[in-house]
């Protein structure tokens, strides 16, 4: 198996447009199922909320409930319950061919899903020509995927779900023992940092205000990214999602599309600012100290 894995990389390396093109390829296809996940695990959420409140107060949950996962039901129209077939299920090519329609019904098919799988596909190579053939390589693609359904998911619903921060946290922690982006200290550190500095802001503000300003799901994707690259990049962390809030917060509210005083959901740009620190961080750190004549 390793003898293998070797011979492909001696391949890749020989050949970068093949590379370039494998790492669409996947990119597109990570994709596609980012699209089911960040449509159906809210509702998987909801199904279990509803299941254990019922166990709570003693009642019983309806038995012809439909299964849900990641899995069941396979992928169909919302709207007349065609099933999608693997033809029209093929990322961007398949919404193109049908012109954005149902097959079926002609219903209109959200822009969304091919837009998430071109940018799936566009990161994807972003990290692999940042980080080469590397085993940093494949950690960060798995943490660029878990961002994207994060910040898609929490930009719906206002959810961070725990299924994908908490094990990212702990992926990051176990990481930091073989130095592949920070060391174990910077990461214990980094974790405990992140949650509790967005925990005290959370605490001041509700004490000033009376309000909720941000939900304990972005404490947790904070203590993620210190947890992945130790507490030195939280600062540009912080106030690269603040800045980025901030402009997009007052665009939307001047275009009419935001109302002043209603709840907007911070994990999108945390998600933004902390993909730009995977592969920028360290370079925008080193500007900052050269800037300030600390390097």
């Amino acid at each position: 198996m390793l003898e293998l894995t070797m011979e492909w990389i001696d391949v890749f390396q020989e050949s970068p447009s093949l590379l370039y093109g494998t790492t669409l390829a996947l990119g597109l296809i990570v994709g596609s199922f980012l699209n089911v996940v960040i449509l159906r695990l809210p509702r998987m959420m909801e199904a279990g909320w509803r299941r254990d409140c019922a166990e709570f107060v003693g009642t019983e949950t309806q038995g012809d409930e439909p299964v849900l996962n990641l899995a069941q039901p396979p992928s169909h129209c919302p709207a007349c319950g065609h099933r999608i077939s693997a033809l029209e299920n093929i990322p961007i090519l398949s919404y193109l061919f049908l012109r954005g329609r149902c097959s079926a019904c002609g219903i209109r098919i959200s822009a969304r899903y091919p837009l998430i799988e071109g940018l799936t596909a566009l990161l994807t190579l972003v990290v692999v020509l940042h980080f080469g053939l590397s085993w940093q390589t494949a950690a960060a693609l798995a943490l660029t995927w878990g961002l994207i359904a994060l910040a898609v998911i929490d930009y719906d619903t206002q959810l961070l779900p725990d299924g994908i921060t908490i094990p990212f946290l702990w992926a990051g922690l176990l990481l930091s023992l073989f130095g592949l982006f920070t060391d174990s200290a910077s990461s214990i550190i980094g974790a405990v940092a992140g949650y509790l500095s967005l925990w005290a802001v959370f605490q001041l503000f509700r004490l000033v205000t009376g309000k909720e300003g941000m939900g304990y799901g972005d404490f947790k994707l904070l203590g993620l990214f210190g947890a992945w690259f130790g507490w030195q990049f939280l600062p540009q962390i912080i106030l690269l999602s603040a800045v980025a809030g901030a402009v997009l917060g007052t665009l939307l509210i001047i275009g009419g599309r935001h109302q002043p005083g209603h709840p907007m959901p911070f994990g999108p740009f945390l998600a933004t600012a902390g993909w730009i620190s995977l592969i920028w961080g360290q370079q925008i750190n080193d500007a900052y100290l050269r800037l300030s004549g600390l390097a």
